[in-house]
């Protein structure tokens, strides 16, 4: 009989994967959670590694050495996570942002049998000459030089190209990976230390982004995208795409000569020109992010390339980030009430924008607010401490258990990383300084004409759309409550060990009353029937024992009372 591989319980999938991955987890001491589940194949590997070689270690250093071990999935994953300081907290994304994409590298044959069998043709005819040793090798994919054929060359572009390769069989062993990870949330999910944490969200946010990565094609079209934003703009340089020679599973564009910003050290190296290049990159970040609402996503100094002709080249364009324009709007608006130092502007945005949690302090979310806004808003322009005001905000939302929208938190981790690179290139780099002019720009835009009237049209067909459906879906309801089928369905929060109480409560008190009733009437069987000890006669057998039983009842209602506060507490 055929059974759906969907019919397998998700667990007990791939189980060799598994084995692998509790096994690391444990060596790193990081399985200790798992050990709370009964699941057979892992009983026995659930003990400490050498704990110590790993006693110097701090937890966040554990994770990334056990990511790092677990190959280019995980690793990739981690550097996603590292994008969303407001879930694993800041010490955590900032360890992993340390995580390195280097993996082996496919032998020649293997790349130029995937090149053959995109393109349909020999690879001689594809290019003049191809370098068959890789100049890098990330968890994806592999980077080699080449020259283009004649067929292929562009006008007023070069004939060098690099050629990215997506390595054999990854899209099936990221799928696999990504399988297990899902069977980890979902055991995380029934934790209450993780609960909180969203673990399914995130590993199915963190999974499309990694399938997107999977698709070449689409970081052709963000580099075609790029092109079009700067196009007129000399002082960035980007690589452009051969639009034959791209495919899901490889693409070429033309190569971008220069000096990678992490090779050059230290700002010393650029000279006079540290401060301008600085200022130059960051200009081209703000204009992505502001005007566009559409970004390079990785700005670390192995992605900048200082050409030979002094400009600023971006490379890697796999992971980009997409801003709406609510949220825009919304950062925005941030940024104005940080600045006028309205506290209670902020706070109803921050509510606004985060997933709130049902029983969120408000008060003590406002008063960290207020002490964020009297850290920020008196410091000056040329010393303003962006990363710091970043994180410390990532700091604030978290410890009251607000989650912020992906897209806001990637945004918050590329602008610090975005002024620690500025500040690379030039000690005195300023990002707030820099946006002084983008935030009047963005005053002038939320003002002008053609703003409001977009959202006049959008509150109209808002109205209308809501004027046609509603006298329809009032009908529905109205049918269903004269029908008889209108239900409500409750949702409870943490109601189940106060009902449990309740009930044993109900219980005991029942218990007590029936015994006490007993007890007088002389339900027989009778102890001590006629004379007993200390003038003790006639007692009901069947009401003692549930006097007892009742007892024993209420103490452990007192017992768990007592274990979770005083009745005189609030949970």
């Amino acid at each position: 009989m055929k059974r759906s591989i969907g019919s397998i319980p998700q667990l007990y999938r791939n189980v060799r994967r598994w084995t692998e991955i509790v096994r690391v987890l444990s060596k790193y001491g990081l399985a200790d959670w798992l050990s709370r589940f009964r699941i057979d194949f892992m009983s026995g590997m659930l003990t400490g590694g050498d704990g110590k070689q790993l006693a110097s270690l701090t937890h966040q250093q554990r994770i990334r050495l056990a990511l790092t071990e677990l190959g280019p999935t995980f690793i990739k994953f981690g550097q996603l996570l590292s994008t969303r300081p407001d879930v694993v907290g800041n010490e955590l994304a900032d360890e992993l942002s340390l995580l390195q994409s280097d993996a082996p590298a496919d032998d020649f044959e293997t790349v130029k049998a995937i090149i053959e069998a995109e393109q349909g043709r020999p690879l001689p005819e594809l290019f003049s000459s191809f370098d068959e040793t890789p100049i890098a090798s990330a968890s994806i994919g592999q980077v080699h030089q080449a020259t283009l054929a004649p067929e292929f060359q562009q006008a007023g572009s070069s004939a060098q190209v690099v050629v990215k390769v997506r390595h054999q069989g990854i899209e099936r062993k990221v799928e696999t990976d990504l399988d297990i990870l899902a069977g980890l949330a979902q055991l995380a999910e029934r934790i209450e230390d993780f609960r909180s944490y969203q673990p399914v969200a995130v590993v199915g946010q963190m999974s499309r982004a990694m399938r997107r990565e999977l698709d070449f094609d689409r970081e052709a079209n963000h580099l075609l995208q790029f092109r079009a934003m700067f196009a007129g703009d000399d002082s960035i340089t980007l690589p452009e795409p051969i639009e034959a020679l791209c495919s899901p599973k490889m693409i070429a564009m033309d190569r971008v000569d220069g000096t990678k910003l992490r090779d050059l050290c230290n700002h010393e190296v650029l000279g006079d020109r540290s401060a301008q290049l600085a200022r130059d990159g960051a200009n081209a970040y703000l204009k992505m992010i502001f005007q566009h609402g559409f970004y390079h996503a990785d700005p670390h100094p192995g992605n900048i390339v200082i050409t030979d002709d002094g400009t600023i080249g971006l490379l890697d364009f796999g992971m980009v980030g997409r801003i709406s324009e609510q949220l825009r709007e919304d950062i925005e608006a941030m940024l104005v009430a940080i600045a006028h130092e309205d506290v209670l502007l902020l706070t109803t945005l921050i509510r606004r924008v985060g997933n709130c949690p049902i029983d969120m302090d408000a008060g003590g979310l406002s008063n960290d607010v207020a002490d964020f806004v009297g850290q920020y808003s008196t410091q000056t322009l040329s010393s303003f401490d962006m990363s710091g005001a970043l994180s410390d905000f990532v700091s604030l939302v978290r410890r009251n258990h607000i989650t912020l929208p992906n897209e806001a938190s990637l945004l918050i981790k590329v602008l610090i990383t975005l002024e620690g690179t500025g500040r690379l290139m030039s000690p005195d780099f300023s990002l707030m300084e820099i946006m002084q002019p983008v935030q009047r720009m963005m005053l002038l835009k939320r003002l002008s004409p053609s703003r409001q009237i977009r959202k006049m049209r959008r509150f109209y067909m808002e109205v209308e759309q809501l004027a046609d459906e509603l006298p329809r879906k009032i009908s529905n309801i109205l049918e269903q409550v004269q029908s008889g089928s209108f239900d409500v369905h409750l949702v409870h929060r943490r109601l189940g060990p106060t009902a449990n109480r309740l009930v044993l409560g109900m219980m005991s008190s029942a218990m007590f009353m029936g015994a006490s009733l007993m007890l007088s009437y002389k339900v027989p069987p009778l102890l001590f029937p006629g004379e007993g000890p200390l003038g003790i006669r006639d007692l009901s057998l069947l009401g003692l024992t549930g006097l007892f039983v009742s007892l024993a009842m209420g103490l452990r209602l007192l017992w768990a009372i007592r274990k979770s506060g005083n009745l005189d507490q609030p949970e």
